[in-house]
């Protein structure tokens, strides 16, 4: 029984050792590379393991560019996979810049890669245009009648341009305001759904693609609709606030008339108590003239007979006025 489990000890030691030895120098990898006339020392394989490099994802990637007829350097994509870059992401793209004729070399495109950026996605654009569809974009023309855009706008990524150039957000933007801006410096409506062709002249014209990672290559006018009559809002809305204008002033003016009424009525109560007043004091200085014997009993009488015939004849022309007869 002792020396059935020293075998067995010594097979699973047999199997751990032919692991390592397997795993830190991996010969299949070594004999597909040197099929593929890429010549990879043993050791550096040893090496990648060590530094914790996988080195599958390395050779494959010296395989697929020396198939293609590049030429990238071990050691520069193995630092560029500690960088935390995509190797084969990397490989790729060169391989189809190069198919496609474009100039991007191992440092622009590690450099896009470690920018955030999908590198193979930005070549495959540089083939194949992207063409974004812009959200409705309102303007109002010079005649107030409000039209509401859409655009669809063709781009290709500008390889020179993927590191620190602005996004499709930015290209966006940029366009919805050139259409803001030419369909604003119409001076009618009409001219623009004429002309849609116009707004496309003009906002290419404005080069907005300048400092973007894209290049834009045609801006298309998909849609126009007609929206509201903003300037005939506008002058609704001035003249309601005319006519509240002119109702506000017309209370105050108002008021102050009520204000100059109460003012004059109550002078005239004044004016009456003053009245009142002397009249009280009328008796006291015909007595008073009476004593200083400026006044005599004759005068007296004379002026009883004349308030007596005033009011005579004042009742009898009341009387006569109410008697006669309407013409």
């Amino acid at each position: 029984m002792g020396e059935f489990g020293l075998i067995i000890v010594i097979i699973i030691a047999i199997i751990v050792v032919l692991w390592l030895f397997f795993y830190f120098i991996p010969l299949g990898l070594w004999f597909t590379a040197i099929f593929s006339n890429v010549r990879v020392p043993i050791f550096a394989l040893v090496g990648m393991r060590i530094r914790k490099v996988p080195p599958g994802v390395i050779l494959n990637a010296l395989i697929s560019a020396t198939k293609a007829g590049l030429k990238i350097d071990r050691d520069n994509l193995e630092a560029h996979y500690l960088a935390g870059g995509n190797v084969i992401s990397v490989v790729k793209a060169l391989i189809s810049a190069d198919k496609a004729n474009i100039q991007l070399d191992f440092k622009a495109a590690t450099a896009i890669d470690l920018a955030g950026r999908d590198v193979l996605t930005a070549v495959q654009m540089s083939v194949n245009p992207k063409v974004i569809d812009t959200p409705p974009v309102s303007a109002v023309a010079k005649d107030g009648i409000q039209l509401i855009a859409k655009a669809r706008v063709t781009v290709r990524a500008n390889i020179k341009q993927l590191v620190g150039g602005a996004g499709e957000d930015t290209v966006l933007a940029r366009v919805g305001e050139g259409i803001v801006s030419s369909i604003g410096s119409s001076q009618s409506h009409k001219e623009v759904l004429e002309n849609p062709d116009s707004i496309s002249r003009l906002v290419l014209n404005k080069g907005l693609d300048a400092g973007t990672a894209f290049e834009i290559l045609s801006i298309d006018i998909a849609d126009i609709d007609i929206g509201k009559n903003i300037g005939a809002v506008l002058q609704m809305d001035q003249a309601n606030a005319d006519k509240n204008i002119a109702q506000a002033k017309a209370e105050e003016r108002r008021a102050m008339a009520v204000a100059l009424e109460q003012e004059m009525k109550a002078k005239a109560q004044e004016a009456r108590a003053k009245v009142i007043e002397a009249e009280v004091e009328i008796p006291l200085a015909m007595a008073h003239a009476f004593k200083s014997g400026n006044l005599g009993i004759m005068d007296y009488y004379k002026m009883k007979n004349i308030e007596a015939d005033t009011s005579m004849r004042d009742s009898i022309a009341g009387s006569s006025d109410k008697t006669k007869k309407p013409k």
